[in-house]
């Protein structure tokens, strides 16, 4: 699978249409009433459903009952309709308002947020934004999740840092639990199946005298989790030494 990355298209022409620039957005398409937004929702519900992959400009053309040219009259590509899905979803977030609640709760608010979007719209996570798609949308989130630092004493820099930090978790975390359904999907097992068949089988071939540490830490998490590795305990496991890590800096600042 071929890595996707936002802001990968013209960068003046997609700004245009991230803004709803007038002179870069049609207002309606031929003899149909179609807009943009219309086609962005198109490409985003056939993502949500098939996966980033399948959303081509005749894919989404073929959703919304027009000729594929008539897209090319909204967007130039799909690089360009990529960064539209990305803000539109970004957009339609939650805002949880956490105002006057200690900053662990406000970031884990953040945290919960975003783990939403990533389950409402698992494609999200696998998009690299090292160069992020910059409209309201995104915007609007920036802003959102910034609040939720401020006021600590934190530099403008560390304030982003932090944040990032917290981001870069949530998005590992989605992927990490797309990628325990995709297994059970294509295995037709869950893991508790998996482990059921293949654990006969590790113990005849794992000597527990050379493997000490492996056998004993190994078997406990098993038995904790039922599987190798439970997405939902990782998550709630690794935010809090996210959050026991920053408190450090902003302790300090404080």
């Amino acid at each position: 699978m071929s890595i996707q990355r936002s802001s990968a298209g013209d960068p003046a022409r997609t700004l245009a249409l991230l803004w709803r620039d007038p002179s870069a957005v049609p207002r309606r398409g031929p003899q149909r009433g179609l807009d943009l937004d219309a086609v962005v929702s198109a490409a985003t519900d056939v993502a949500d459903r098939e996966g980033l992959e399948a959303v081509t400009m005749r894919r989404v053309a073929q959703a919304l009952g027009v000729a594929p040219m008539t897209l090319y009259t909204y967007v130039p590509g799909k690089a360009e309709l990529l960064d539209l899905m990305l803000d539109a979803a970004y957009g339609q977030m939650a805002r949880t308002d956490t105002t006057g609640q200690p900053w662990r709760q406000r970031l884990t608010a953040v945290a919960e947020e975003n783990r939403a979007l990533f389950r409402a719209h698992p494609w999200a996570a696998r998009v690299s934004t090292l160069r992020p798609p910059l409209g309201p949308g995104l915007i609007a989130k920036y802003e959102h999740e910034l609040s939720a630092l401020d006021g600590l004493g934190l530099a403008d820099v560390e304030m982003d840092d932090c944040l990032t930090y917290l981001l870069t978790f949530a998005q590992a975390c989605a992927r990490a639990a797309s990628d325990a359904r995709a297994a059970q999907r294509e295995s037709t097992m869950n893991d508790a199946q998996w482990w059921a068949g293949a654990a006969p089988l590790l113990d005849r071939m794992l000597d527990e005298r050379t493997y000490p540490l492996a056998t004993r830490v190994g078997t406990a998490a098993g038995v904790e989790s039922g599987s190798a590795h439970d997405p939902d305990h990782a998550y709630r496991f690794g935010l809090q030494r996210v959050l026991d890590g920053l408190a450090t800096l902003i302790n300090r600042a404080s």
